[in-house]
């Protein structure tokens, strides 16, 4: 049986993926693969994933490119272990691992500038707002809890390469906290895109690019719509699900 009865078994196809997730715990939505695709992966490099969840995003990555290397993060341990029984389902053991551990406790698994790619979709709530989940592992994953935002551009800062990239997907009422944490910690942001529901919704999430050891110009992207005009799925939500049936791709 490859999903328990508290789980479900989910469908990637157009990466050709199975995802076993908690059927009432905090399940990914479509931000892995948004950021998978904003952050890209060459042949030969190698990413981590700081807050991996059930692995998603190391898996996108190495479904893109069938070169490279991905690493996932993840402090729950019944979290990290249901993202090795997704490595293993999907037979990638030789190409992504998974490590259980803290993100502020990474310098004793990995020397510093391990990685050409870092991509994170941190937890966006501070401790003690927004309404509590009566869903184990939902609050884990959406509030702060032993690790805040600066942890996570610290922990990529440390862990990415000097000519590497760092890619996170925040929601926008951080965005100003997130640029100045990184212009203090000497991140220089090279790359910014907002997401939005559709072209007459505010943007909810950013997707953006920063980098450790040299400096660029800001190129803000064109924005991201999730939905057209006529409220069906973009074409550029359905390239990134690998999909042509706008009737069959999930919310």
């Amino acid at each position: 049986m490859l999903a328990k009865d508290d789980e479900t078994l989910d469908e990637l196809t157009g990466y050709g993926l199975k995802i076993v997730q908690p059927r009432h715990g905090y399940r990914f939505s479509v931000d892995p693969l948004l950021l998978a695709d904003f952050a890209g992966i060459a042949p030969g490099e190698s990413a981590v994933d700081l807050g991996t969840g059930c692995g998603i995003l190391p898996l996108l990555l190495a479904r893109i490119e069938p070169f490279c290397t991905a690493t996932g993060i993840e402090f729950q341990p019944a979290m990290s272990e249901l993202a090795r029984r997704n490595v293993v389902l999907n037979g990638l053991q030789e190409r992504v691992s998974i490590v259980s551990e803290d993100i502020v406790a990474l310098k004793a698994h990995f020397p510093v500038s391990t990685f050409d790619l870092v991509v994170s979709n941190p937890p966006y709530r501070r401790p003690g707002t927004g309404k509590i989940s009566p869903r184990r592992g939902r609050d884990e994953a959406r509030h702060e809890t032993t690790a805040a935002l600066a942890d996570f551009l610290a922990a990529a800062k440390y862990l990415v390469k000097e000519s590497g990239r760092i890619c996170f997907i925040y929601h926008t009422c951080r965005l100003v906290e997130l640029m100045a944490e990184a212009t203090r910690q000497k991140l220089a942001p090279l790359r910014l895109r907002m997401v939005h529901g559709s072209g007459s919704a505010d943007a909810r999430m950013f997707l953006v690019e920063l980098a450790k050891g040299r400096s660029g110009e800001l190129k803000v992207e064109p924005p991201l719509l999730v939905r057209d005009e006529e409220g069906r799925y973009s074409e550029e939500k359905l390239r990134i699900y690998r999909k042509v049936d706008r009737e069959s791709i999930d919310n």
